[in-house]
């Protein structure tokens, strides 16, 4: 077991970065926070960790995160949202693409012993009926939006980085992750979005059919999966999600529940670049890392309805 003192996690103020700083100061590991915060928010980072605000873009990246030395490297700083990576491909390479090179060009510097990616399974297998579902790893990789493709570009840099300077990795390619502190901005948005509009008696969209599928991962097993990938010597790129498809539909009704929310089921035009269908095959997950999602998906919503009651009041008050 690789035993790290000081981490560095880029996007540590964000919905899963927050989860994942409060997991490693339970562990003892001196954390540093870099976020930009144009999706995290100040209040969800541990008053444990240290705070720098600055975007992975900054050209002084190379001198604060030599300043900082740290043993290990959580890159979760992105542009997180399909639709936004449809509307700008070029300012989403710069900050998914260039912004992870830059990284990892800092972290050798600053002599990094090993990179955990916040990588994404949801964008990251196109829905083609050419592969039979849930997609491993080994399915041909074709993403069809610049997030998908930034990110796949993301797991070459870093497999460059292990094959010339050394230094291993983890890809963690993510289904659509959901839970508390999520702001409805990410793919797995939905799950917040309908709450909070429902809590807050807001009409909520379902773009399209509302049949397309999503294999819905709770935050907690997603932070989880990381620390073993912290925990265990090894390199290489990982779903993570349950293996089991839900559809919109079927999570409105859900959360309508839930929620006990007169809300009506209102279908808006289908977003373009959107998969018809996602899940992941684990299997690689639970083989070598020792992972598997635990939440299961009623429990999970329950959760994420119970804080984002609390977050509105808190609002309100």
């Amino acid at each position: 077991m690789a035993m790290y003192k000081k981490a560095l996690v880029t996007g540590g103020a964000g919905f899963i970065g927050s989860h994942l700083v409060d997991a490693l100061i339970r562990r003892r590991i001196k954390v540093v926070v870099l976020d930009d915060l144009s999706y995290g928010k100040k209040a969800f980072v541990n008053p444990n960790a240290e705070f720098i605000q600055m975007s992975i873009t900054s050209p002084k990246l190379t001198a604060v995160v030599k300043k900082i030395q740290p043993d290990i490297i959580f890159h979760y700083a992105a542009l997180k949202n399909v639709r936004e990576s449809l509307k700008n491909p070029i300012y989403d390479a710069e900050v998914n693409v260039l912004g992870t090179l830059a990284l990892i060009e800092a972290g050798q510097k600053a002599g990094v012993k090993k990179f955990v990616f916040a990588s994404t399974g949801g964008a990251m297998y196109a829905d083609s009926h050419k592969h039979k579902a849930p997609w491993s790893e080994e399915v041909v990789d074709e993403p069809v939006s610049p997030y998908g493709v930034a990110k796949r570009a993301g797991e070459l840099y870093f497999n460059f980085s292990r094959e010339v300077y050394g230094i291993p990795f983890v890809a963690l390619r993510y289904a659509n992750v959901y839970g508390p502190r999520q702001d409805g901005g990410g793919e797995g948005g939905v799950v917040s979005i309908f709450a909070q509009a429902m809590l807050t008696g807001k009409p909520a969209k379902i773009f399209g059919s509302g049949k397309q599928t999503r294999d819905f991962v709770y935050v907690e097993d997603c932070v989880r999966a990381a620390v073993l990938a912290m925990d265990k010597s090894l390199s290489g790129i990982f779903n993570i999600g349950t293996g089991k498809e839900t559809d919109v539909n079927v999570l409105f009704r859900k959360l309508k529940k839930m929620t006990a929310s007169e809300a009506l089921e209102k279908h808006m035009a289908a977003n373009p670049g959107e998969i018809m269908r996602s899940v992941l095959d684990v299997r690689l997950a639970r083989k070598v890392l020792g992972w598997a999602a635990k939440v299961p998906l009623d429990e999970g919503l329950k959760r994420t309805v119970e804080w984002l009651r609390m977050y509105e009041n808190k609002k309100c008050s």
